[in-house]
């Protein structure tokens, strides 16, 4: 019967051991089987003292006692493993409450990432949006500063062309005025060179028939009307040279040269330098004799 008692005693640990180990399992498995432990252990101590008392004989004092130490044993071992289980009940609560705010953070914290990231979204598009607006207002601005410096250059372009022109055309008109004065005084100096010759020829004329009739008298007027045709041919010969030298310098012209005046002004010009068949040549042809007469008086 002691070897009964002390085994029971012996299995007490273990049955806390196994309550212990069952604290994180669900509560109603816990209360379920540490229930039936403890009934267990109940049901053995009664069953450890009946025995002990069946054999004991009487007056056994020291078995008794033993029988009493080894039954408050038991009831020691009953309480602490009732506290046990109220311990493990509780853990249970609190582990329960610990899964529970566990999940309600896990839960809350999903929900502060998805608003966290609905705000970041948010906010990142408010700031795009924010700079597309700024870029194009920048653009906007940029485009119509390059418009107006365009505007400004432009204006100061034409203004400057315009003056140019301007310059250019008085220049041109001057140059034709000075070319239109310069083929007058050639004609006006070729004509009086005609009239010259036809006068000297019409005197030699006259003084070769009085020579004919007044022979010494003749015979010196002759002579001086051949020495003013002679003259008169040098006179004519240095108009037609000052007229291709301004034929020379009017061909060297900047603005254009010869071909800047037109055909009737080049036929009186060809005239003056002595070209043959002037009237039948083309601008561009007169243009080529005029300058080829011309450069054949200077290498003259």
């Amino acid at each position: 019967m002691l070897e009964r008692t002390r085994t029971g005693v012996r299995e007490l640990p273990s049955n806390a051991g196994w309550l212990v180990s069952r604290m994180l399992k669900p509560a109603e498995a816990v209360g379920s089987a540490a229930g039936s432990a403890a009934a267990s252990a109940r049901d053995r101590g009664r069953q450890v003292g009946a025995a002990v008392v069946d054999a004991s004989p009487l007056g056994g004092d020291s078995v008794e006692m033993r029988v009493d130490r080894a039954q408050d044993a038991a009831e020691r071992a009953r309480e602490a493993e009732d506290r046990a289980l109220h311990a493990a009940r509780e853990s249970k609560a609190l582990a329960d409450h610990a899964r529970q705010v566990s999940e309600r953070g896990r839960a809350r914290l999903t929900e502060v990432e998805r608003e966290t990231s609905r705000q970041i979204k948010r906010r990142v598009a408010e700031a795009q949006k924010r700079a597309d607006e700024l870029v194009r207002r920048e653009r906007q601005a940029a485009e119509a500063d390059a418009e107006e410096q365009r505007h400004d250059v432009q204006a100061e372009v034409d203004d400057g062309l315009e003056e140019a022109q301007e310059e250019a055309e008085a220049s041109r008109q001057e140059a034709a005025e000075l070319v239109e004065d310069a083929i007058e005084a050639q004609a006006e100096a070729r004509r009086l060179a005609d009239e010259a010759v036809a006068a000297a020829r019409e005197a030699a004329d006259k003084a070769h028939l009085e020579a004919q009739q007044l022979a010494g008298e003749a015979e010196r007027q002759a002579s001086d009307a051949e020495a003013r045709v002679k003259a008169t041919e040098e006179l004519r010969e240095d108009l037609l040279a000052a007229a291709k030298h301004r034929a020379r310098e009017l061909n060297r012209d900047t603005n254009g040269g010869l071909t800047s005046y037109t055909k009737p002004e080049l036929v009186e010009l060809a005239a003056n330098i002595g070209i043959a068949d002037r009237t039948n040549m083309t601008k561009s042809e007169l243009v080529q004799a005029i300058t080829k007469a011309s450069r054949g008086a200077g290498s003259r």
